[in-house]
This record gives C-alpha cells, structure tokens and sequence, in this order.
C-alpha cells in the first residue's frame, strides 16, 4: 500500500486536523479561569493588530479570575476594549495597572450554546479529516487512470483510507464527548 498512497502523510494531515480542533475547544469557556479563553483575542496596537499575548501576560490567580497584565501600560485601554468586543462574554475590570476578568457562573442556555458551537467546531474538524480522505483517494484514482496501479490496489487503498479515516472521525467524537461534559458539568 506505501507505494499507492503515503498513510503516514495522510494521518499526520488527519492528526493535524484533530489537533486544530482540540485548540478550538480551548478557547470555549467552561465557567473555570482558563488562559487559553484569550487566545483569539488581537488587540489593536502600535498601529497593528497583534495576539493578546504579545502585548500582555495573561495570569489565573484564582479559579474563576484571569488577570491581563499589559508589557506597556499604555495599552490597558486598547487591550480592555479588544475583550469587550470580542465574543467571550466576559467584562474587564480596571485598576490602572492590570485588568481583572472575573468568570462567571454559565447558565443553562448559556451551556447549551457553547455546546451547540462546540458541536460545530467537530463537524468542521470531521470535515477537514474527511477532505484528507478525498484528497488521497482522487491520487489513487488518477493512478488508477494512469494505468499504475490495479483495481484490486485501488480498492485496498482506499479501504485503508477510509479504516483510518474512521479512526479519525471517532476520535474527534470522543474530543467532542470530553468538551460536552466538561461544558455541562455544574
């Protein structure tokens, strides 16, 4: 099968894809203090957008409080105002020096659409496995065309395919299990 298709390229692609989404699945809130909340977060500064984490430190002194800590206080307004429009749900509070984001309890509805978008999320991540199954199967078949390879080739490569395929897909299930527990969790 090595000489058909490249597996361990076609699985370093799906386990890319799986990792993308575990990093998506970090930035929902939980109703826990979590760094990574932050990580979508661009602050506008000097001129350019940058990552949250560029221009401050981000700390978790309590388990429902995240504390902004900017590199140049100049920016604790461009940073506060980079929070509230952003889709967390959380409001900063000031002292002049660092901002204060306390985490509140989720609401059931609330649960519920964090769900949904983590949902979401997973579908997306199916989607890009899936792609990475299309992807390999159309070289096989324009081998196949080309006269390179046989049927029977054809046919166990992409029975191979799709077996690692379903691996993936099961696994971003079970990713997807661990967040909805997690997010409902009271």
């Amino acid at each position: 099968m090595s000489d058909i298709i490249d597996l361990t390229a076609a699985e370093r692609r799906m386990q890319g894809a799986l990792e993308s989404l575990k990093n998506n699945f970090a930035t929902i809130r939980t109703g826990r203090a979590n760094p990574s909340l932050l990580d979508r977060i661009e602050v506008e500064a000097y001129g350019t957008r940058m990552d949250l984490r560029s221009v401050a430190n981000v700390g978790v002194p309590e388990p429902r409080l995240l504390t902004v800590t900017p590199f140049d206080p100049n920016s604790l307004k461009d940073i506060e105002r980079a929070i509230l429009d952003s889709d967390i749900g959380l409001n900063p509070q000031n002292d002049g020096k660092m901002l204060r984001l306390p985490i509140p309890e989720l609401t059931e509805e609330r649960r519920r659409d964090l769900t949904r978008m983590a949902r979401n999320m997973a579908e997306e991540g199916k989607v890009s496995v899936r792609n990475v199954r299309r992807d390999e199967m159309r070289d096989v078949h324009e081998l196949r065309k080309e006269g390179e390879v046989s049927e029977d080739d054809e046919r166990r490569a992409e029975a191979e395919l799709q077996k690692l395929t379903d691996g993936y897909v099961k696994r971003v299930d079970a990713v997807l299990a661990d967040k909805e527990a997690e997010l409902l969790e009271v």
